[in-house]
C-alpha cells in the first residue's frame, strides 16, 4: 500500500520541519504484524544489481524486498519471511554477498538465512537458513566481500531450540556463501559488540557501555588490538558509527536519550578524538540518534522520532543542512525510539533510503553534489557565476536564513526579472535571462522582522 503525503512547512524555531529533502515515495503495509506501539519495521538495506536499484527491509515477518524504479517509486517485490514472526520481532538486519543476501534477526527462534536474489527483479528465493552452534540471534550484520568474510555483532547460537550465551563477534568465511565457516570468535573481556564499521580491514567496534574498540583484522584469526575510547562526555549506550571515506572522521551516536552525535578526529594510527557533540535539541523530550553514514564532508543521520537529519560536518559544531520527519508526534509523547531506524546513502543515483519503525520505508532526493561541494555560510553563494543563458544558475542562502523567503534578480537598470518564494529549501536553482550583463540576487525572508536583505551580483557572459 502507498500511502501519499503533503509537505508541511513550520518556521526554523519549531521542532518538525522539511528542509532541503525531497519526498520520492513511501511503502508501508499496515496489515503487517505490530506491537502495541504500532512498530512493523526495522533495518533497511540498499543495492544495486544489472543498473537496477533494490531495497530490502525488516519487518516484524521477514524480509520485504522492492525496486527502486527510474520513475522514483518504491514497487514492492516479494517476502521472504522469517525463521521467526511475531510482532516482537523487531530487530532484522542484511548483508549482500554475490548473488545472496544474508539476513539476522536479534529476536526470539532466529536465524542466519541465505537469500538468493539472482533472478531478481523475477523472483527471489530461500536457499539456506542457519541455526546451530554457529549461529542464532544476532544484532548487526556486515559482509567484506573483497575478503569473502561475514562479520555477526552480539550472536546468540540457538542449538535443538536451547539459546546458548552471547557471543559479542563472529567471523566467518563465506568463501561458499552458503556453507560460512566460523574462523574467529571473541572476545573475552567484553559484554558484547554492538555493531562495528569495518574499513581496509580495520573494525571500529561499538561495544555498548564499554565505549569504542578498534581492531586490525587483517589475519581475522587472530585480531590485533589497536586503540579504544572508553570514556568520554556525554557517554551513553554507544550504538554505531560511520568512518569517512578518507578515514579522517568518525561520527557515533549513543542509543541513550539525550546523548548527543559525536564527531571524532582519527589520527593515522587509529587513535580516535572528539571534537565536537551535536545534533537535535531535547525539545519537547530528550532525543536520540540512531544509524548514521558519513561522507567526507557530511553525517547522513536516521534519527529516532525527528527522521532524516543532515549535517555538514566542515562547521564547527557540524550545523543542520536538511532534515525530513518521517514520524508524526503524539501529543504528550516522551519516548524518542520510535521513528526512523535505518539509512542506506550508496545507491548510484544517490536517492536516500530510510526505514522507519511505524511508517515504513522512505525515498528521498537529496541534491548532495551541491552541498557537498559548498559549504554554508553567512553570504550568498552562487554558482556558476559568472554563468551563462546556457545553463542555470544554483543559489545557496546564507545560514540561518528563515523562511519562507523570497528569491528576487535585478536587471543593471533595476527591472525585476524574476521572483520566487521557497518554503523548504535554502537553495534555488533558476534559468538565467538571455541577455549577457550585470544582474542583482536579492534575497528576504518574508517574516524576518529585522529587514535584513542579502544582495549579490551575477555576471552572465
Amino acid at each position: 500500500m502507498r500511502v501519499l503525503f503533503s509537505f508541511l512547512f513550520i518556521t526554523q524555531i519549531t521542532i518538525a520541519q522539511n528542509v532541503n529533502i525531497t519526498l520520492l515515495d513511501n511503502w508501508q503495509d499496515t496489515s503487517l504484524l505490530s506491537n502495541s506501539s504500532g512498530v512493523r519495521y526495522s533495518g533497511c538495506f540498499a543495492f544495486e544489481r544489472e543498473n537496477i536499484e533494490y531495497v530490502v527491509m525488516g519487518t516484524t515477518e521477514g524480509a520485504s524486498f522492492f525496486q527502486l524504479t527510474d520513475a522514483d517509486a518504491i514497487v514492492f517485490i516479494d517476502d521472504i519471511p522469517g525463521s521467526y514472526v511475531s510482532s516482537q520481532a523487531i530487530t532484522r538486519e542484511y548483508g549482500i554477498y554475490q548473488n545472496y543476501v544474508f539476513a539476522i534477526g536479534d529476536e526470539g527462534n532466529a536465524s542466519l538465512q541465505i537469500i538468493d536474489i539472482s533472478f531478481l527483479p523475477d523472483s527471489l528465493s530461500l536457499v539456506k537458513e542457519i541455526q546451530d552452534e554457529r549461529v542464532g540471534k544476532a544484532h548487526t550484520i556486515h559482509v567484506d566481500s573483497e575478503h569473502k568474510l561475514l562479520y555477526l555483532c552480539s550472536v546468540t547460537p540457538i542449538i535443538n531450540g536451547q539459546a546458548g550465551s552471547l557471543v559479542p563477534l563472529c567471523v566467518f568465511s563465506i568463501e561458499n556463501p552458503l556453507e560460512p565457516i566460523l574462523i574467529w570468535q571473541g572476545f573475552e573481556d567484553l559484554p558484547e559488540v554492538h555493531d562495528l564499521e569495518l574499513r581496509d580491514e580495520i573494525a571500529i567496534l561499538n561495544c555498548g557501555f564499554d565505549g569504542l574498540r578498534v581492531y586490525d583484522f587483517s589475519n581475522p584469526e587472530a585480531p590485533v588490538y589497536l586503540s579504544n575510547l572508553e570514556f568520554y562526555s556525554n557517554q551513553g549506550y554507544n550504538h554505531q558509527g560511520s568512518l569517512s571515506p578518507n578515514k579522517e572522521t568518525y561520527v557515533f551516536a549513543d542509543e541513550t536519550p539525550g546523548t548527543l552525535l559525536k564527531k571524532c578526529n582519527v589520527t593515522e594510527d587509529y587513535e580516535i578524538q572528539i571534537q565536537h557533540n551535536f545534533g537535535r535539541p531535547d525539545i519537547p523530550y530528550l532525543k536520540t540518534p540512531h544509524n548514521i553514514y558519513v561522507s567526507n564532508n557530511l553525517a547522513y543521520v536516521a534519527y529516532y522520532n525527528d527522521g532524516l537529519r543532515i549535517y555538514d560536518l566542515r562547521t564547527d559544531p557540524p550545523s543542520e543542512i536538511a532534515s525530513y520527519d518521517t514520524h508524526e508526534d503524539t501529543p504528550g509523547n516522551t519516548f524518542s525510539m520510535w521513528g526512523a531506524w535505518g539509512i542506506d546513502t550508496e545507491l548510484p543515483s544517490k536517492r536516500l533510503v530510510i526505514s522507519d519503525r511505524i511508517t515504513g520505508l522512505y525515498l528521498f532526493d537529496f541534491e548532495r553534489d551541491l552541498f557537498e561541494g559548498s559549504q554554508a555560510s553567512s553570504d550568498l553563494f552562487i554558482y556558476p557565476n559568472p554563468g551563462s543563458s546556457e545553463e542555470p544558475s544554483i543559489i545557496r542562502l546564507p545560514e540561518g536564513s528563515s523562511f519562507p523567503c523570497t528569491v528576487s534578480l535585478y536587471s543593471a537598470t533595476g527591472t525585476l526579472v524574476f521572483k520566487q518564494t521557497i518554503q523548504d529549501k535554502s537553495y534555488l536553482s533558476i534559468n538565467c535571462p538571455t541577455a549577457a550583463g550585470h544582474y542583482m540576487i536579492e534575497v528576504q525572508s518574508v517574516n524576518s522582522f529585522d529587514g535584513t536583505v542579502h544582495r549579490k551580483k551575477l555576471v552572465l557572459n
